[in-house]
């Protein structure tokens, strides 16, 4: 690990002093990805730095266990052994967690994909429950939040939505969302009080670059239509509305958002880019957990996920048995605590099997 440390140290200083050269801003792009590298290894570096004080300050206090007589020093010694071992141990195991390869798609724009799954028009309404949850969140990390498309419940909420997320981290923080999300609750259309289960399905994909996906525009069928809605902004008089059908692998995509049928199509062909780019994504997980079962994130969206029992006010996620009693907090946005605790079992998962 140590020799690891040292690799990102001296790559670090080299970046910091490509950084300052004179011609070093010409070139912007370049500048923003040196900054950016720069930023990611100084968290590393600077750990490193506060575990190598402690290495020095514990070899010290051992050559005067080594060499001290004098019986004072010896236990000031040995208390501080005491109180640098469990640091020391501390700072590796942050270490290990910072060595791990980061997803390369983690920093990119997320692209949300919510569908109405098991419980009739209740199935709609928690789809659309969901989706404000969403947003909310987004708010809360001061996200750019974008409706891309969707077909609305005929009693309320989404049988399908799609929405962006723009903002830096965005799709590192989501993509634990992907699965089936199951609500318990009595439905609005029950006239028995009965608590009834029903589910929505939850897709989040990176945003990709061009280069990274390449679509023949030979193999894209394009159809225009008339934006449906429920009156007022979303009632559009013209042909704006557009679906794209990607011949090779039959996935359709809509939007209808936007006024113009020109933008309706590029927001489209990026969502088709991003669905095409997780495809290939979910064939190398897949690949992975042939040889490696992941708990927290296998890329099997038909894995339930996570039960929202609002009688008893109660959030669990199942990869993690985690429970909170504040459901009403967690439908407004607050979804940071279940997040950061699934990023930790991913890592704790992928360090006991050396990934």
């Amino acid at each position: 690990m140590i020799d690891k440390l040292l690799e990102i140290k001296t790559r670090f200083e080299e970046v910091g002093r490509l950084m300052l050269e004179p011609d070093a801003m010409q070139d912007m792009k370049e500048y923003a990805r040196l900054s950016k590298e720069y930023k990611e290894l100084e968290r590393i570096v600077v750990k490193y730095e506060e575990y190598a004080l402690v290495l020095g300050n514990i070899e010290s206090a051992k050559n005067v266990l080594r060499e001290e007589k004098d019986p004072d020093f010896r236990e000031m010694a040995k208390a501080e052994l005491d109180e640098l071992d469990p640091k020391k141990q501390s700072l590796e195991d942050d270490l290990k967690t910072l060595l791990i390869p980061k997803d390369p798609n983690d920093d990119k724009n997320a692209i949300l994909e919510l569908r109405a799954g098991t419980g009739g028009d209740e199935a709609g309404i928690f789809a659309g429950d969901l989706f404000r949850m969403y947003q909310r969140f987004a708010e809360r990390m001061n996200w750019h939040f974008e409706l891309l498309s969707y077909s609305e419940g005929s009693s309320g909420g989404y049988k399908e939505v799609v929405c962006m997320m723009s903002g830096y981290g965005a799709y590192g923080k989501l993509k634990y969302e992907s699965g089936v999300h199951r609500v318990q609750r009595v439905p609005l259309t029950e006239s028995q009080g009965r608590v009834h289960t029903s589910a929505a399905t939850v897709a989040v994909l990176p945003e990709v670059e061009d280069v990274a996906i390449d679509i023949d525009l030979k193999d894209i069928q394009k159809d225009v239509f008339r934006a449906s809605g429920a009156g007022g902004q979303h009632v559009n008089k013209t042909e704006s509305a557009v679906r794209i059908t990607h011949t090779p692998t039959g996935l359709v995509v809509e939007c209808q958002d936007e006024r113009s049928q020109i933008k309706n199509y590029e927001r489209a062909l990026k969502v088709l880019k991003s669905r095409l780019y997780d495809l290939e994504m979910q064939k190398q997980t897949a690949a992975v957990s042939a040889a490696r079962k992941t708990m927290v994130k296998t890329g099997d969206r038909s894995e339930k996920i996570r039960t929202y029992n609002y009688p008893q006010s109660r959030v669990t996620d199942h990869r993690i048995n985690m429970s909170v009693h504040n459901l009403p907090t967690v439908m407004d946005g607050d979804l940071l605590e279940f997040i950061e605790q699934l990023s930790i079992a991913e890592n704790a998962e992928r360090l006991k099997d050396g990934v």
